[in-house]
């Protein structure tokens, strides 16, 4: 078995309350990788602790790999030396977040999640932007060579900031809403044909889009084309959604689903739309989101960020059992799929998967440049595109809007271009019912919650 036994890691983002210990146990118990972690956050003491627990998941019994866990000072210090470099950020605190998700209700205007697309999309992009510039910088002076993984979101946004800054940065973006639809398809094919426990990576699909609004122009099993059992599928769920492995309280569940959206918009479009309901909502106009009677009726509920709060006190009082041996790690692993990026682009052996790189053309009809989901083949040293061909020209119209909106959102950030920030926010579907007097009115009211996080020219 091939191994890479010294591979260091830069944490951006290190005092992560749970996403950090789902990587810590990864690649604990990945045994072809071991190494030193550098755990950076502007919250020091946060660092602090996950070094303890990532020390106690390195020298737990159940792990077979060691790795070394060390708190930085500074990016410099974090950065310097690193092969890879992971992002995981929360752009500033879930009050600012509460103004995202909940500030646009008093215009009618109602969101699932509010992190990627909509006025919450926006917002959080605008004070994120600039938190990547200054990580790019980083990178750039003390680990250009690096490979930077980044999950925060808005993803597409982070990942464009990156290259914008640095261009020649090896950079991509991850996400797992794919793996669902592909375990939704797995479900269909034991609901439809009987056929029960197929792994997810067993369903081959070709991948198209920007994130959180991926779709399948291509899904077969063993050979097999699941469109049409897809179709079928949908047409006898689209009234009643798809529940199994729900319990009777699913709809409390604020995550939950009963794909009714996604069965919607094969219906309508005719190809598979690959993101959460909760997701897909909010790029379209506001069929599934008019209030939140509408999200219910569609199978789906909007997170209110007193529950988010709420989670991260729960989280707060889990990282305290752990420290104090209250709690044993949990070894199941987190079912992303980084630590195999990792492995791959070490030379330990090829993989596929969806990722957010910039478009080379593999997607032909959408912006050279912009950042695109799509398949791409890891190995040794390179991320390859995999080509997945042109969008239908109805998605396309969808997915280009959103291209176009990014792309200025991400000029009007850097710039501080009130009045390409303010047509850009204007610009999104889910605004398509606010007239612009109280559009005007509520972007100046969501600029104003987050100006300690914003540049000078904002103020």
């Amino acid at each position: 078995m091939q191994q890479a036994k010294d591979v260091r890691i830069a944490y951006i983002g290190g005092g992560s309350r749970g996403w950090a210990w789902g990587l810590m146990t990864d690649i604990a118990l990945d045994p072809v990788l071991a190494g030193e972690v550098r755990l950076y956050d502007i919250d020091r003491d946060a660092a602090e602790k996950n070094k303890k627990i990532g020390d106690m998941i390195s020298n737990h019994p159940k792990a077979v790999s060691h790795w070394k866990y060390t708190v930085a000072d500074s990016l410099q210090t974090a950065l310097t030396g690193a092969d890879f470099v992971i992002i995981s950020i929360l752009p500033a605190t879930f009050d600012e977040m509460e103004s995202d998700v909940h500030a646009p209700e008093a215009v009618g205007v109602y969101q699932s999640v509010g992190d990627t697309v909509g006025p919450g999309g926006f917002m959080r992009a605008l004070r994120t932007i600039p938190m990547f510039e200054e990580i790019a910088l980083a990178i750039r002076a003390y680990a250009p060579h690096a490979w930077v993984i980044n999950y925060t979101n808005p993803m597409s946004l982070c990942v464009a900031t990156l290259y914008r800054v640095f261009p020649e940065i090896r950079a991509f973006g991850c996400c797992h809403e794919v793996f669902g639809t592909q375990k939704l398809l797995s479900a269909m094919l034991e609901d439809m044909e009987g056929i029960p426990d197929i792994p997810r990576q067993d369903i081959r699909v070709t991948v198209q889009g920007i994130n959180h609004f991926t779709w399948f122009s291509k899904a077969s099993y063993q050979g097999q084309d699941l469109f049409p059992v897809y179709r079928a599928f949908c047409e006898k769920y689209a009234a009643t959604g798809f529940l199994k492995g729900q319990d009777d309280n699913w709809m409390n569940n604020y995550f939950a689903c009963s794909h009714r959206v996604k069965m919607d918009l094969f219906l309508k479009y005719g190809k598979i739309a690959a993101a959460g309901d909760r997701h897909l909502a909010e790029f379209m106009p506001p069929w599934y989101l008019r209030d939140p009677e509408t999200a219910r009726s569609w199978g789906f509920t909007l997170t209110p960020v007193s529950w988010r709060k709420q989670d991260l006190q729960n989280r707060l009082a889990r990282r305290a059992r752990l420290l104090s041996g209250q709690e044993e790690p949990d070894f199941k692993g987190s079912g992303e799929e980084g630590h195999l990026m990792l492995g791959a682009l070490l030379g330990l052996g090829d993989m596929t998967t969806n990722v957010n790189i910039p478009n080379r053309g593999q997607i032909p009809n959408l912006p050279l440049g912009a950042i695109v989901e799509t398949n791409a083949l890891f190995r040794a040293g390179e991320i390859a595109p995999v080509y997945a061909g042109p969008m239908d020209g109805n998605i396309q119209a969808l997915t280009a809007r959103h291209v176009l909106n990014q792309q200025n959102t991400l000029q009007a950030a850097l710039t501080c271009d009130r009045t390409l920030a303010l047509t850009t926010f204007m610009n999104d579907p889910l605004m398509s019912r606010v007239d612009w007097a109280d559009g005007e009115a509520l972007f100046d009211r969501m600029v104003a919650a987050q100006l300690a996080y914003l540049p000078k020219g904002w103020r």
